[in-house]
Order: C-alpha cells, then sequence, then structure tokens
C-alpha cells in the first residue's frame, strides 16, 4: 500500500503586490504539487521541494501554475523540462520566460499548483493522500471508531496520523475529567497487515493495530 500525495517562450507575469492584509487563498479545485526554493544556476533554473510522488509533475513538459506568496489566484506558467537531483529530494526545473538568475529568484517561495481534475490513475493498493486525510479509523476486531486521519507521514513506510476521538463527557460519570491531558496523536504504520481495509465511499479506515502499538503513541 502505499500514497502518491508535476514552444514559444513568454516571460510570466511581473509579480503582483503583497499585501499583509490580502486575504488567504481560495484553492479548492487545486493540487499543490511543490514549492519553488532557490534559483539553480544562473541559466534560470529553479529548485523545486516537491510536495507529490508523481515524477511527472516535474518531469513532463506542459502547463503549471504559480501561485506567488500574498496572492489569491494561480498563474499559467509552462514548464520546458525537469530532473531530479541525485540523493536529495528536490528537482530543478525550467520554465518557459525564466531566463536568468534574478528571474529565478523572484519566483522564490511559489507554490506550484495543478488543477485537482488532473489525477494520474493509481494502481491497486495506492491511494491520494488528499483521499485519506479525514477517514474515520475503526478497529476491526470490535467495530469501535477510535479517531480520524489528520496527515499523512513520509517514513520508511507511510504513516497514518489519527488523532483519537475523546470521551463523551456524561454528567456525574467519575471516570470522564475534563482537565485531563489530551492524548497524542497516533501514528500508524499504511501497510496491508495493519490497514487491511480502506474504504474510500464509506469514508472508512478498519485497522488491526499489533499489541502495543496505540499505547506507543500515548
Amino acid at each position: 500500500m502505499a500514497t502518491k500525495g508535476q514552444e514559444n517562450k513568454k516571460k510570466p507575469s511581473p509579480p503582483l503586490p503583497k499585501s499583509p492584509n490580502s486575504p488567504p487563498p481560495n484553492l479548492d479545485g487545486w493540487l499543490e504539487i511543490g514549492t519553488i526554493v532557490a534559483p539553480q544556476g544562473l541559466a534560470g533554473e529553479v529548485r523545486v521541494y516537491p510536495d507529490s510522488d508523481f515524477p511527472e509533475r516535474f518531469e513532463v513538459p506542459g502547463k503549471r501554475w504559480i501561485l506567488r506568496p500574498g496572492t489569491s489566484t494561480p498563474q499559467p506558467i509552462q514548464l520546458l523540462s525537469g530532473r531530479i537531483v541525485a540523493g536529495k529530494n528536490l528537482y530543478i526545473l525550467r520554465l518557459a520566460g525564466v531566463e536568468n538568475c534574478n528571474q529565478a529568484e523572484d519566483l522564490r517561495d511559489c507554490k506550484l499548483l495543478v488543477p485537482e481534475s488532473d489525477r494520474p490513475k493509481l494502481r491497486k493498493g495506492e491511494y491520494h493522500v488528499l483521499d485519506l486525510i479525514g477517514l474515520e479509523v475503526f478497529l476491526q476486531a470490535t467495530g469501535e471508531n477510535i479517531g480520524k486521519v489528520v496527515d499523512i507521514l513520509s517514513a520508511g513506510h507511510d504513516l497514518l496520523e489519527v488523532k483519537p476521538h475523546l470521551p463523551t463527557a456524561i454528567e456525574g460519570d467519575p471516570v470522564f475529567d475534563p482537565k485531563a491531558k489530551k492524548p497524542k496523536n497516533w501514528l500508524i504504520p499504511f501497510v496491508k497487515a495493519i490497514a487491511p481495509v480502506v474504504d474510500l465511499e464509506s469514508g472508512r479506515i478498519e485497522i488491526t493495530p499489533p499489541p502495543g502499538l496505540l499505547e506507543i503513541n500515548d
């Protein structure tokens, strides 16, 4: 199981004004695939930290969109070429109209986006990260709803970060203590042996944690 969580040259639009009062961007319908972190060399290439497991997002030429800091509207830009930096989680991209270090520097901290509809097809047992976040988590043995997936963390295996459901307060219940320390989120390895059932339609994941796994994260 895995999560998968990239012509004629024309110059990009000039930077839009950055205002501290700018409204937060509405990215409904968009997927963030990476962040431009620095120029690369003097010829206008940029370094990108990826937020996508699909290399074609960064290696296959075509239209992408950038979101400048402090703005709310993505702007189209053409990806001309891209390559991964060996041994590092970075890509080097050449973008249309970005031909020198100053133009590349102007794109620092911009987000790279694609339309949400532009999702690569997945193989069996693979899931988009966004599809997993928000799923309810159940113990398969008892059917108990124990929490909700709030994030996916990359490690040797992907980890589901699960926020435990707090007990419902019952008046007069001596066991319930509203001042008690809230439990930490659980980290559940996203492997078939531990998460055998992923039902996106019903919004649930069933897990069979080995003894002690949930206690380790407390």
